[in-house]
């Protein structure tokens, strides 16, 4: 009988154990996600800071007007060949797939339209288009 109690406790203190073990693994993830919020909102205030460093203009604008401004000025071609010269390969294809995933990407829609609302540059629409890539 007194094995079977051993047995018992052993299997009692192992569960303790699981659960202890757990507990720490659910306090280290919540450490990590929160050191994460924190470097995210570190390089965000970083590189804010550094935008209104050089366009000081920035602070008087409202978040619809510099949403706007961003918007213009980073969403094109042009800027995502520089940033795809920029970033390491792997992560410029992870946007181009949540790209595909959504639908067309940014650089066929900007192709469209384009061709759509320029007609044609020097006279040859083909060339409108590859003006825009």
């Amino acid at each position: 009988m007194s094995n079977r109690k051993t047995i018992n406790e052993k299997i009692e203190a192992a569960k303790i154990e699981k659960q202890q073990a757990e507990a720490r693994i659910k306090k280290l993830l919540q450490e990590q996600k929160s050191q994460e919020r924190k470097d995210r909102n570190h390089r965000l205030c970083r590189r804010g800071g550094k935008l209104e460093k050089l366009f000081p203009e920035l602070a008087l604008l409202t978040e619809e007007q510099f949403e706007t401004f961003v918007e213009k000025c980073l969403r094109t071609n042009h800027t995502r060949r520089i940033l795809a010269e920029l970033a390491p390969p792997e992560s410029v294809q992870a946007v181009n797939n949540t790209a595909v995933e959504i639908g067309e990407d940014t650089a066929t829609q900007s192709v469209k339209s384009v061709a759509q609302h320029s007609g044609s540059v020097g006279g040859r629409p083909a060339e409108a288009a590859r003006v825009a890539v």
